[in-house]
């Protein structure tokens, strides 16, 4: 077939065209690529002894990243998290910082436990990194690092507001107590929480008739008790972790400890697997809150997240009720979420100061930072269980099964005395 001056000027034309086409193809991933996502890091505990709350506090997190990624991200970019399981050991928490940090790239770290934040704090701080903390008991009070923030209600005063509360309702005991009883894990967090307890025993004018720590490998509580109760004093502090609370506790109602008051800083009383575990042994029990059932802490979106919580952790083989610190995981994204709005960039920096002057609504209610990053006022809850038959689970779902005693603010009744009957 021949073709005239015209086909062949449609012939060129459609050739150029075509050649057009795949040079932009080529070209298209470099001309328009991908928004890089915002990488928030951290360490979680999957495994080992703070398992339980790892796993509640992730699926908080994740809840929020599939609602924000949704709406299209932050800043016109998908948000990724990235973490690693540190087995609740310190030892490989340094490790694991270095590589979000230098390998990963994160833009923002985040973290939780004191015992895991204390080790990564010396290379958050030499990299100049923002870190938003969940569960770590007044560690900034050592650093005094601009850029930690920590997201639950410990307020100003962490390492005196875990015993203040508990020496308060004290006072309601008749007749006064004369004498206490202090004991805890020796770690970080229980070290901390009994530090503040010497000072408000002294506050009080309490006589400390036993004051010793046990090792966290310890597995036998009935000789710590029985010493205990060898001293005889009218109450008890406990500063303990998940697998020691359930030994102090336990421990406490097989050697019929005689006191009135028993209780105090007692990790693990807030999950849900060791509420069903302890079941009616936990009556009597007087230990702290983040959340209980309450129609004085019906937070705008609370329930809403609870529901979608609770939807999913029976299938992940997580905390069922999410009660304890899955909102403060969540509302510590939203608290980041606005920053980055806020400001329209991750420069750690530029978030830090935005964070330390602006007021979060959360689903948690209002949040504000003091200059050490911790909430500026406490919202520690201390209440005491009762009324509790067998193990079911329903039972800790109706208010009044954890009886709020303190702040005064939330109370929804007296504490009921003494611990050993």
């Amino acid at each position: 077939m021949k073709f005239g001056p015209t086909g062949c000027a449609k012939g060129a034309t459609l050739r150029l065209l075509c050649a057009l086409c795949a040079v932009l193809l080529v070209l298209a991933p470099d001309a328009a690529p991908a928004a890089d996502p915002i990488k928030i890091g951290f360490s979680v505990q999957l495994t080992g002894g703070l398992a339980s709350a790892g796993k509640a506090n992730l699926l908080g997190q994740q809840i929020w990243l599939e609602e924000i990624n949704a709406k299209g991200g932050l800043l016109g970019r998908p948000v990724q998290l990235v973490y690693y399981d540190d087995q609740t050991n310190t030892g490989s928490v340094p490790g694991l910082y270095a590589k979000l940090i230098d390998v990963d790239k994160v833009d923002i770290l985040m973290g939780a436990a004191t015992n895991i934040i204390v080790a990564a704090m010396p290379l958050i701080m030499e990299r100049k990194k923002l870190v938003m903390a969940l569960v770590a008991l007044a560690i900034n009070d050592t650093f005094n690092y601009p850029r930690y923030f920590h997201n639950l209600p410990f307020g100003p005063d962490g390492k005196a507001q875990f015993s203040t509360d508990f020496f308060e309702i004290a006072k309601s005991l008749n007749p006064k107590p004369q004498t206490i009883a202090l004991v805890g894990a020796d770690a970080e967090f229980s070290n901390n929480a009994l530090i503040g307890a010497r000072e408000n025993a002294k506050k009080q004018g309490l006589k400390i008739v036993y004051d010793k720590s046990y090792p966290p490998t310890n597995v036998d509580f009935a000789p710590v008790v029985r010493a205990i109760q060898a001293a005889n004093p009218d109450i008890v502090f406990v500063a303990s972790y998940p697998i020691d609370s359930v030994g102090m506790i336990r421990s406490a109602q097989e050697v019929g400890l005689k006191v009135a008051l028993f209780g105090g800083a007692m990790v693990g009383t807030q999950f849900a697997g060791i509420k069903t575990q302890l079941g009616d042994k936990l009556n009597g029990v007087v230990s702290y809150e983040m959340y209980t059932p309450s129609k004085k802490m019906a937070y705008p979106g609370l329930a809403e997240f609870l529901k979608k919580y609770q939807a999913k952790a029976k299938d992940l083989g997580t905390d069922l009720l999410g009660y304890y610190q899955p909102p403060y995981s969540y509302a510590a994204m939203q608290i980041l979420e606005q920053a980055i709005i806020a400001t329209g960039t991750v420069d750690n920096d530029k978030l830090a100061q935005y964070i330390h002057k602006t007021t979060f609504k959360t689903i948690v209610g209002d949040v504000k930072f003091d200059a050490r990053g911790e909430w500026e006022k406490t919202r520690l809850l201390t209440v005491q269980f009762r009324g509790l038959k067998g193990n079911d689970l329903e039972q800790f779902t109706k208010e009044g099964t954890e009886t709020v005693l303190w702040p005064p603010e939330y109370k929804n009744g007296d504490l009921q005395f003494p611990f050993a009957k």
